[in-house]
């Protein structure tokens, strides 16, 4: 008699296959950031769970931040991190240490993606004219070398994808008169999925999803069409940063990406359980006509 824990995960990998061949050959942008950056063994669920995608014929690339590293080598050279209305104030010194630590942030992912066998390249936003940006206002005050991006060429990307290699992108841009910008990494990845017409974005991040009561854990909602996401934004039930990441969605969604998950990047495989699962585990955003997958939910 099989044992039931192995037909259990029979049925595992049988649920799985549905998703496996709707996704084949598409485009899954996965922004990582937050304390899943920080902990080592969730690093190596992240890299297993991009590089799992990868093997079973996803075209995923990574856009990463770093900020809380950023803040520790600031804090380091003996400055102070200042941030206004949650966006970091960078003068030049601080962009040098943002650029420096992006990079070897970067290079340390790449490796670990490397060390599984598949093969990655790390990619500043500086790479082939990737992101171009104009200086971004914090209500209306100048914060310095931050940038908003108002220009993706996704050649280098494509070029990547195509050869078969895994994109690890950090968001560095730089203007008109090529200064460099510091871009945040929600921002970057919304850009980079939005002009290379990704199947899916997921944010992972410190927060499970969104809330129908932003107090009440137990309120997670697992799957929100844009139209209900704009309605918890005005009507106040959603606050503090989870305003930008959902306005990021939308907008995200309004220029041709698929589908939007926000993910617990601190729970061991989020990435796999939302993307592979009937259920899901954080919060899906879809347009107001696509089609639901978490039958359950319907």
């Amino acid at each position: 008699m099989v044992k039931q824990k192995y037909l259990e995960k029979a049925e595992v990998l049988i649920e799985a296959l549905p998703y496996i061949q709707r996704f084949n050959r598409k485009i899954v942008v996965v922004k990582y950031g937050g304390s899943a950056m920080l902990d080592e063994t969730l690093k190596e669920n992240v890299i297993k769970d991009v590089v799992l995608l990868k093997l079973v014929g996803f075209k995923p690339i990574i856009v990463h931040g770093g900020g809380k590293e950023i803040s520790r080598w600031v804090t380091k050279t003996g400055m102070e991190p200042r941030f206004v209305n949650g966006l970091r104030v960078t003068d030049e010194d601080t962009m040098e240490i943002a650029e420096m630590v992006l990079a070897r942030v970067n290079q340390d992912l790449v490796t670990k993606v490397q060390a599984l066998g598949v093969k990655a390249v790390g990619v500043s936003g500086k790479d082939g004219g990737l992101l171009k940006v104009t200086r971004k206002l914090a209500d209306g005050a100048d914060i310095g070398f931050v940038g908003d991006v108002n220009q993706v060429e996704p050649k280098i990307l494509y070029d990547l994808l195509e050869k078969d290699f895994l994109p690890i992108v950090f968001p560095i841009g730089y203007d008109e008169n090529f200064h460099s910008y510091n871009i945040n990494a929600d921002d970057a990845a919304c850009a980079i999925a939005e002009a290379v017409h990704a199947e899916k974005l997921a944010f992972l991040s410190d927060i499970e999803g969104v809330y129908k009561d932003k107090d009440d854990p137990s309120t997670l909602i697992s799957e929100l069409k844009v139209s209900e996401a704009q309605e918890l934004i005005s009507s106040g039930y959603v606050g503090g940063g989870m305003i930008p990441k959902l306005a990021n969605c939308i907008k995200a969604i309004e220029e041709g990406v698929n589908r939007v998950h926000i993910l617990d990047g601190r729970i061991p495989h989020s990435l796999l359980l939302e993307i592979f699962t009937n259920k899901g585990i954080g919060t899906a955003i879809l347009r107001d006509e696509g089609e639901r997958y978490y039958h359950e939910h319907a």
